[in-house]
């Protein structure tokens, strides 16, 4: 009889879990509990057994009549639950619901603005992975060994390569231009071709920095290129992509890998010209350097500097981003916030 019991409490639950109706539960509860039902003729045949047997049969029977009531309700609930979840909503004829509208983010269409730009020009558009080398970093820049961009308070060295040199002492990118250098010694010259990619500095972030930022760099090798021809290249891209003139600047500025070396300014565009902390309160703003590139560059590259010339620019893209929406916080950008990164869809 206890076989019996345990074959019973078996069956009821496997039936009671397949049961995918109230009215289906019902027939089950029936089968089980009822007058006729399984467990209810264990229960009336308890006075033919042996009192030793009656008690155990009847305790055990008592147990298995409880512990299904329980399954029954919750299985119950279940369904109740199921049917109000679905309840109104099987509509064939009913609209879908609309799928949130996504968009590039404000970064990454300025890139692709910026490309258009240069593509309409006849440059090439190049890229390559966001690990290099101390060669193609700085060697092949010009940048002596010495200089303190080379340093860890400045660059990420990858670890386990601290104490090679050269092409063996990998890094996260801290700039584009060894990317050129690559390019010129792959596709030779004449080149015009542009660079743009994320790259990673070691510094404090303020309204004006960031450890993780994007460039966009543009070099024109070329035979006799003219300096003016690089100048207008600069204000002809501002404004294409701001739609209208933009007031530049350039100024003298040292760096290794041109000669000679520009960082060229813009109006700032967030407080006009007036003053902001986006602009440290000059009113202008440096978004790229510029100039010729250097001739121990164009060495590295495999190039005569005797014959060939150009023009570089290193756009940095956040900042020209803030310029053209009015943000006053390069952080923002990067903070994957839904709020701020909504406006620019």
């Amino acid at each position: 009889m206890l076989d019996k019991l345990t074959s019973i409490r078996a069956n009821g639950i496997q039936e009671i879990n397949q049961a995918g109706s109230l009215e289906q539960l019902q027939e089950v509860r029936t089968a089980l509990l009822g007058k006729k039902g399984r467990l209810t003729e264990i229960l009336k045949g308890l006075g033919q057994l042996s009192p030793e047997e009656r008690k155990a049969v009847g305790k055990a029977a008592n147990e298995v009549k409880d512990e299904m009531a329980e399954i029954l309700e919750a299985r119950q609930k279940a369904i109740v639950d199921e049917a109000s979840a679905y309840a109104g909503e099987i509509d064939l004829t009913r609209p879908g619901s609309k799928v949130p509208d996504g968009g590039l983010h404000p970064i990454t269409q300025m890139s692709y603005d910026l490309n258009d730009a240069f593509l309409s020009l006849g440059f090439a558009v190049y890229s390559e992975d966001e690990i290099t080398s101390e060669l193609y970093a700085f060697d092949n820049l010009n940048f002596p060994p010495e200089h303190p961009a080379r340093e860890s308070m400045d660059t990420y060295w990858i670890a386990g390569t601290e104490n090679e040199r050269g092409g063996k002492r990998l890094a996260l990118r801290p700039h584009l231009t060894g990317g050129s250098v690559r390019y010129l010694q792959k596709h030779g010259a004449p080149a015009r071709f542009v660079y743009p990619g994320r790259v990673y500095r070691n510094e404090t972030t303020d309204a004006r920095h960031e450890r993780a930022f994007f460039q966009y760099e543009a070099l024109i090798v070329d035979k006799d290129f003219s300096f003016a021809s690089g100048q207008l290249l600069v204000k002809t891209i501002l404004e294409k992509v701001f739609g209208r003139e933009v007031e530049v600047r350039m100024r003298a500025g040292f760096f290794p890998f041109v000669e000679p070396g520009f960082e060229i300014d813009m109006k700032c565009l967030v407080c006009g010209g007036s003053g902001c902390k986006v602009c440290k309160n000059v009113g202008w703003i440096e978004v790229m350097p510029g100039g010729s590139p250097h001739p121990n560059v164009l060495r590295a590259a495999g190039l005569d500097p005797a014959i060939w010339s150009g023009f570089y620019i290193n756009i940095g893209l956040d900042r020209l981003v803030m310029m053209r929406y009015g943000v006053d916080d390069v952080r923002l950008f990067h903070s994957a916030d839904l709020r701020f990164l909504s406006q620019f869809k």
